[in-house]
C-alpha cells in the first residue's frame, strides 16, 4: 500500500492541506506496521503529522491500528495502565515505581510497560525493576501471569510490540520525536479502566485525552512529570487532565511541600531506591514523590481519600522481595 495519498493530503501546502481521518490514519499505520509502506514514506509521514500538529482523531487511529496486531490478553485484566516512555537526560532515579508498587499493593494490578532512551544508568527504569520487587515480561503472556502472581508487571515494549519499537527509533534516523511517542502512551495494551500518562511538553496532555476519550477510555490522569514519566513534582501545583467516566476532566492540586530542588538529583545513587524502600535510609523529598505520585494514581482508579490510603500503604508497604 501507499501511503502517498496520506502525504499529499497533509502536504498540499498553506490553505489546502489537512489532517487524516481517523480511518486514514488506522489505515496508514496498518500499512506500515505490515511492511507494505516505503521507509521514505514513514518518515514523510510521521514528521508531516509532527510539523502540522498531531490530532486526537490521528493517535486513536493509529492505536486502534497497533493494538490489532497485539496478542489477546489472556486471564484478569490489569486495573491501572501505566506507561513509562521517557526519553532524555533530565530523568533521575525511577522513583515513580515506589508509587506504582504502593499502587499494586492496595490490591490495584498494575501493568507498567515502555521503553526508555537517552538516558543515565541511574535513571534506567529496566535496572531499578530487581531492586524494587517488580518483575520483567518476556511477553504479553507472561505479563499476565505475573500479574496474577505479584499485582505488579513491567513489559518492554521490544517484548510485545517491536514494530512499534522500531518506529520509535526513527527518532535516531529524524532527530524529532513523532507521534509514536504519543501512541504507545496511550496504546494501553492490556486493556486496563484506568491509565495514568506523563508528558515532557505541556500541550500534549489535552492531546493524550482526548485522544483516550475517543479510543472508549473511562478514567485517565495526564500530568506534566519528571523528565516525562507520571511522577509528581511535591513541592510545585500541579495541573491534571485527563478523563473521569469516559468525559473530560481537569483539576489542580496544591504543592505538597515547600522544597523546590529538581527531582533529578546531580549525582543520583540507585542504592537510594532500595534504602527508602526499605527504611534504611530518610529522604522526605522522595517520599513525598512517591506518596503524591501514588495517590494520583489511586485517585484515578476511584479511591477516596487516596492521599490518606498512599500514607497508610507506605507504612505497611512489603518487604523486598528477590526476582
Amino acid at each position: 500500500m501507499s501511503l502517498a495519498p496520506y502525504i499529499h493530503a497533509m502536504g498540499r501546502g498553506p490553505g489546502r492541506a489537512r489532517n487524516l481521518t481517523r480511518d486514514e490514519a488506522r489505515d496508514a499505520m496498518r500499512a506500515i506496521l505490515a511492511g507494505e509502506a516505503a521507509p521514505e514514506a514513514v518518515g514523510a509521514l510521521l514528521m508531516l503529522m509532527r510539523y502540522r500538529g498531531e490530532r486526537p482523531e490521528e493517535i486513536a487511529g493509529f492505536v486502534e491500528a497497533m493494538r490489532d496486531t497485539l496478542p489477546e490478553w489472556q486471564g484478569p485484566r490489569p486495573a491501572l495502565d501505566w506507561p513509562s516512555y521517557a526519553a532524555g537526560r533530565s530523568r533521575g532515579l525511577p522513583w515513580f515505581l515506589m508509587a506504582a508498587r504502593l499502587v499494586a499493593q492496595a490490591g490495584h494490578p498494575v501493568l507498567i510497560h515502555g521503553w526508555n532512551s537517552h538516558q543515565g544508568a541511574a535513571a534506567s527504569v529496566r535496572d531499578a525493576l530487581p531492586r524494587l520487587g517488580i518483575a520483567e515480561a518476556g511477553d504479553i503472556a507472561g505479563a499476565a501471569r505475573l500479574l496474577v502472581r505479584d499485582g505488579i508487571a513491567y513489559l518492554p515494549l521490544d517484548a510485545f510490540a517491536p514494530g512499534a519499537l522500531r518506529l520509535l527509533q526513527l527518532r535516531a534516523v529524524l532527530g524529532l520525536r513523532s507521534p509514536v511517542n504519543t501512541v504507545l502512551r496511550v496504546l494501553n495494551p492490556g486493556g486496563a479502566s484506568a491509565s495514568v500518562q506523563g508528558v515532557f511538553h505541556p500541550p500534549y496532555r489535552e492531546l493524550q485525552a482526548d485522544a483516550a476519550a475517543l479510543l472508549g477510555q473511562p478514567a485517565m490522569t495526564v500530568l506534566k512529570g519528571g523528565g516525562g514519566e507520571f511522577e509528581r513534582h511535591p513541592g510545585k501545583e500541579i495541573a491534571l487532565y485527563g478523563l473521569r467516566g469516559g468525559a473530560p476532566w481537569q483539576e489542580s492540586r496544591p504543592a505538597l511541600c515547600d522544597e523546590t530542588r529538581r527531582l533529578a538529583s546531580e549525582t543520583p545513587d540507585p542504592e537510594e531506591l532500595t534504602r527508602l524502600w526499605s527504611g534504611e535510609g530518610e529522604d522526605p523529598f522522595a517520599r513525598d514523590i512517591v506518596l503524591g505520585t501514588a495517590a494520583l494514581a489511586l485517585e484515578t482508579l476511584g479511591v477516596t481519600d487516596a492521599a490518606a490510603v498512599a500514607e497508610a500503604l507506605w507504612h505497611k508497604r512489603d518487604a523486598l522481595v528477590s526476582i
